[in-house]
């Protein structure tokens, strides 16, 4: 399951933010708690999936997931009505970070 969600919300990212609908859909501020919590569950999936252990574990569920935010940043300079934004960036560097925390610690 934590594969199926690791795979489906970057599509879900990516696909879903291509649409028409996608625009403005969640207001600011709301949008960077949207970003952060999408992010973390993102960190969980990736990390959990992974099978790893200890550092490595953290290491690749945060950039796992930041390395999707960036992507996701990257694709929406080509998206009418989108624009690449660093604050959404940080959210979800902060989302991935806190994610990436949690999984590790159960592991623990």
């Amino acid at each position: 399951m934590a594969t199926l969600l690791a795979v489906m919300l970057p599509v879900g990212l990516w696909v879903g933010g291509a649409q028409p609908i996608a625009v403005g859909l969640i207001p600011a501020p709301w949008d960077k708690l949207a970003h952060a919590g999408v992010f973390a569950l993102l960190a969980m999936a990736l990390g959990y999936a992974s099978g790893l252990r200890r550092l490595a574990l953290l290491l690749l569920a945060f950039a796992g997931a930041l390395g999707v935010g960036v992507v996701d940043e990257w694709h929406q300079l080509f998206l009418p009505g989108r624009s690449a934004d660093l604050d959404d960036l940080t959210a979800d560097a902060i989302g991935a970070a806190l994610g990436a925390w949690a999984i590790y610690f159960k592991h623990r």
